[in-house]
């Protein structure tokens, strides 16, 4: 009995060391089975890979899943990416394409308005015409601050503005800035309205090709989307006789009498730009659409607001326009320029050097002096009118210094001046 009790401890120890050899053998076993799986997986999805990309080059997207025995009613090529419906035209619902454009209206189709203008006159009768007008506008602010064209609302007596529920409020006219056409207007909602301001973007990154969408209401179908690409960047064009808009966005989207004041909208539904005007020879949309730059409008609205106009810098001189007339009788040495003809007395362009004209003479209704100073570029913008003037110091304030080129005796002289507030427009040209 002894003698058995101490080969039972031997045994056990025996016993417990097989069992775990065993268990080592069959773990690694499993690990090696495993390990090899996963390489001839590895294998086999490598290997099918090469196959799937030969197909993919070979056959496209299309021919690819047709391999898999899938049928494809269309694959659409979007912006967010790539688009497969499966089976009959029943079950089509929208491309990337398609979701894309429908984002874009439902989120900024709040943030347009529709502006309906009445102009007041009497006829020979003196009997009262009321003349209504339409465009578009940006909400801009949840305070009820209104972006527009200034043509939109210049001279308008009345000023409607009808928001994307169909409620309608009187707007009141707070600060234009004709250079841009650019104007804002006020409403003042109800407590429990809530404005639905629009996201400004980024025109000054826009590329040649770039899909661009306008929200208008043109020839009064109010809330019309139209989609195009951007057809052009940083065109001047020319508003009228005396008003040149530079940087200007140029676009084949639709734009139609009614759009004007409305946003131009990348693909993320972000404003680029101020939809304005049409180039035309039937008064409708022929493909070639301007919109004034985000950018530019966020510079003037502060103005607008606080002033009611843009503060620019001027140069505190009388001037007149050349003309072959001028050029004629005072044997000019160029054709094209601003003719200084009084400057104010001590005042910042008189220190600076510019020197007006002497010689009185009668020009129209008017009485101008000759033999001064011809403005000819002003900080590296070329004058040869008045529109080259308004643009050479369309982004200046008071204050600002510039320089000024003039011909002084046939020779070109550089001076550098400083700007004064802008006057008003019967203060300093000469008709």
């Amino acid at each position: 009995m002894n003698e058995r009790k101490q080969y039972q401890p031997h045994s056990l120890k025996s016993m417990i060391l097989i069992a775990i050899i065993v268990a080592v053998v069959l773990v690694a076993v499993i690990m090696i089975v495993l390990w090899t799986s996963a390489l001839e997986a590895k294998s086999e999805a490598l290997l099918e890979q090469e196959i799937l990309q030969r197909v993919l080059e070979k056959e496209g997207h299309e021919g690819l899943l047709k391999k898999a025995g899938v049928a494809v009613h269309d694959i659409f090529y979007g912006e967010q990416g790539l688009s497969v419906f499966l089976g009959s035209l029943d079950d089509f619902t929208y491309s990337a394409d398609e979701m894309r454009n429908i984002a874009i209206y439902e989120g900024a189709n709040r943030s347009v308005v529709n502006i309906t203008t009445v102009t007041v006159s009497l006829n020979s009768f003196l009997e009262v015409l009321p003349t209504q007008g339409t465009g578009s506008g940006i909400i801009i602010s949840r305070s009820g601050y209104i972006l527009t064209n200034s043509h939109v609302v210049s001279g308008a007596d009345q000023i409607i503005i009808t928001l994307s529920d169909g409620s309608n409020y009187e707007g009141t006219l707070i600060g234009v800035d004709n250079e841009n056409d650019l104007a804002v207007v006020k409403i003042d909602p109800a407590d429990d309205v809530e404005l639905d301001p629009i996201e400004f973007g980024e025109a000054a990154s826009l590329k040649v090709g770039q899909k661009v969408v306008a929200i208008g209401n043109p020839f009064g179908y109010d809330r019309t989307m139209t989609l195009g690409t951007v057809s052009g960047v940083g065109r001047p064009v020319r508003i009228d006789s005396n008003t040149l808009i530079n940087g200007m966005i140029q676009t084949d989207a639709a734009i139609n009498p009614g759009n004007s004041g409305g946003p131009l909208l990348d693909s993320a539904g972000r404003m680029v730009g101020i939809c304005t005007s049409i180039y035309s020879t039937s008064g409708g949309s022929q493909g070639i659409g301007f919109a004034i730059p985000v950018e530019t409008a966020i510079t003037v609205i502060p103005d607008l607001i606080k002033h009611g106009k843009v503060i620019r810098g001027w140069l505190d001189v009388t001037m007149v326009q050349l003309d072959a007339s001028i050029v004629a009788y005072a044997d000019l040495p160029v054709r094209e320029g601003l003719l200084i003809s009084t400057v104010a007395p001590g005042g910042k362009a008189e220190k600076s050097g510019l020197r007006g004209g002497s010689q009185k003479v009668q020009y129209g209704s008017s009485i101008i002096n000759l033999g001064g100073d011809i403005i000819v570029n002003i900080n590296k913008t070329d004058v040869v009118d008045y529109a080259g003037l308004y643009q050479s110091l369309t982004s200046t304030a008071p204050g600002d210094i510039v320089d000024v080129t003039v011909v002084r005796n046939g020779a070109y002289k550089t001076f550098q001046v400083e700007l004064v507030q802008r006057p008003n427009q019967m203060e300093w040209m000469v008709r």
